[in-house]
């Protein structure tokens, strides 16, 4: 299974939000279901928290290799550090299926 087709279903199907601080903010709100960040995103600060909060509000949270791919599954023309999934609309098995 593709995660950046999934984040794509959620796009067209349900509603994301992107960028990191979109991202933190809908965790703190345990909003998200799914949140996925870019590994070559650097400085890594700019994304190191976002893992572990995650974890402590028992978020699903995915790493994946590129900021473009992660920027281009979420409708943009430039790379994105990080994605939440808030409605998963079509993508809902998808991600439940996701192993974390």
């Amino acid at each position: 299974m593709d995660i950046y087709s999934t984040i794509e279903k959620a796009r067209k199907t349900g509603k994301i939000e992107k960028g990191t601080n979109e991202v933190t903010k809908a965790i703190e709100r345990e909003t998200a279901k799914l949140v996925v960040y870019a590994s070559d995103v650097s400085p890594k600060e700019i994304i190191q928290h976002i893992p572990v909060l995650c974890q402590d509000k028992k978020i699903k949270c995915i790493e994946v290799d590129s900021k473009q791919k992660l920027g281009i599954a979420a409708g943009l023309s430039i790379g994105c550090s990080s994605v939440a999934v808030i409605n998963s609309g079509d993508a809902d098995k998808e991600i439940s299926a996701l192993k974390w």
